[in-house]
């Protein structure tokens, strides 16, 4: 176990936030942890939860149209204020860390200046995460970006390409820090 699970305490309240959210998401697996204030937005039962997830305070989830589906693999931790927004797919494997006021969308506006951008469609393309990925605080994954088993983003990354299995990206775009040993 972690010293984070180990430590968790499942009061009545999240017990009832887990009994309420099995009714409407499409998977909530065994021992979920969900904090006060996770919102699990528009298409919950486009969301799959695998065992022994912990979401903390004010994470928010949201699977953005009929299509879109997004899944968190087993004993995977999100962080406060953490969103996850999927237009399309996002997939975050087992054993992932995602820290606090990290941001993961699948999708931007087209930019054409034949017509105002908010009368423009967005373009998609999935986000997958392997197994065993450190995500640090505050760091922004964008659509289409695949980031390998056992890789480390660091804290304020913003990540616009793939990430190879145990590398490290860190900066504004990320690009490749350090290998994990």
């Amino acid at each position: 176990m972690s010293q984070l699970r180990d430590h968790l305490i499942f009061k009545l309240s999240n017990r009832l936030r887990f009994f309420f959210q099995s009714r409407r998401l499409g998977k909530l697996g065994r021992r979920v942890f969900i904090d006060k204030n996770v919102s699990l937005l528009r298409f919950p039962k486009n969301i799959m939860i695998h065992d022994q997830v912990v979401l903390k305070k004010g994470a928010q989830i949201c699977s953005c149209n009929a299509k879109a589906h997004i899944i968190i693999g087993e004993r995977t931790t999100i962080g406060f204020y953490t969103f996850i927004y999927a237009s399309e797919k996002i997939t975050i494997g087992s054993d992932c860390l995602i820290a606090p006021f990290v941001y993961l969308v699948d999708s931007d506006h087209s930019i054409s200046k034949k017509m105002p951008i908010n009368q423009q469609s967005n373009t998609t393309s999935p986000i997958t995460i392997g197994n065993d990925v450190w995500i640090a605080t505050g760091a922004k994954i964008l659509k289409g970006v695949k980031i390998g088993d056992g890789a480390i983003i660091a804290a304020g990354a913003v990540v616009a390409t793939d990430v190879p299995k145990y590398e490290i990206f860190g900066g504004i775009p990320a690009k490749k820090i350090g290998v994990r040993k």
